[in-house]
């Protein structure tokens, strides 16, 4: 498998665990999941994130889960390993088995205790220096959940100092601005790396107009977010926000705070890419009257569809 590299674009498709029923693996969905995202063209997967439910895996476990996905891919597309841990020794051994079994790369977000720049600058310098030079990383910046504001100063520092720093993936919100920033020092003559964006996809028009590369996101229809990223990349900026457009009232529920990785499996079960939607507890469940508002946009969003269309 090639390494992940600074020229990474496109969609990284953020992929759920699935789960049976009982809470066990469920290793038939993994192996369909796989097979609904390269069908749709995403550029690579990301698994073993905050949205993959890793933190409710035992270690084992996450190891099972990241082996069937990389067996199931065949190196058809690059996959990147979510390895965030408290300690380096944890991430640094996640990172080894990781990049034996065939990943592209790791990500790494930043633990909570980080509260300073400099403290933030250290911690990704030591990361690089134990993950070593053939193990390439995405630095997570996500301080809604993680509870870390890093400064475009500081990213900027750490791509400078560390070369195995490739990308960024950006969750800062609002953080349109930081996207910008970062821009102009790399235009300015500073390295540049790849930035793939989150939260769910609900900025990622002006995302790529702010300099973003694509995507590193889940939402129940990717196909959505690859289209809108060939769509900007090839110049066609209004199809692009037309295709946008149809599935906004979908993802504005989907990026319901604490509920929306519920949604998001529902609908996957819906589609027939995941057999059950079922989330490892402590988890939210849908009531009634989500499953309603949720067929009730479905159905719109077909109507709209069909509508631009004709």
């Amino acid at each position: 498998m090639t390494r992940l590299n600074e020229t990474a674009k496109g969609v990284y498709v953020i992929a759920p665990t699935p789960f049976l029923p009982d809470g066990a693996i469920d290793t038939a969905s993994i192996d369909t999941m796989v097979e609904a995202y390269i069908e749709a063209g995403a550029d690579g997967l990301t698994i073993m994130g905050m949205m993959g439910e890793a933190q409710k895996l035992a270690p084992e476990e996450g190891l099972q889960v990241m082996r069937r996905v990389l067996e199931r891919v065949r190196g058809r597309i690059p996959v990147v390993v979510g390895v965030s841990a408290p300690g380096l020794a944890t991430i640094t051994g996640l990172s080894a088995a990781a990049m034996e079994a065939g990943a592209a790369g790791v990500m790494v977000a930043p633990p909570g205790t980080l509260n300073t720049d400099g403290k933030i600058l250290d911690y990704y310098r030591m990361v690089g220096e134990e993950l070593g030079e053939e193990t390439p990383f995405v630095l997570q910046d996500f301080p809604l959940v993680t509870g870390v504001a890093i400064a475009s100063s500081v990213i900027d520092r750490i791509v400078q100092d560390v070369p195995t720093c490739v990308m960024l993936k950006h969750e800062d919100w609002p953080g349109l601005s930081k996207i910008s920033a970062l821009r102009r020092t790399s235009e300015a003559g500073g390295r540049r790396i790849s930035i793939l964006c989150g939260n769910g996809g609900l900025f990622l028009p002006e995302e790529i107009e702010r300099g973003a590369d694509g995507a590193m996101t889940g939402f129940a229809f990717p196909e959505m977010m690859i289209g809108v990223c060939r769509l900007m990349a090839s110049g066609e900026s209004a199809a692009a926000r037309d295709l946008f457009d149809a599935y906004l009232p979908l993802i504005r529920y989907e990026s319901q705070p604490g509920l929306g990785l519920a949604i998001r499996k529902h609908i996957l079960a819906r589609r027939g890419i995941i057999a059950h939607p079922t989330l490892r507890r402590p988890g939210p469940k849908l009531s009634p009257a989500d499953v309603a508002e949720i067929d009730t946009l479905l159905e719109r969003q077909t109507a709209r569809l069909g509508h631009q269309s004709e």
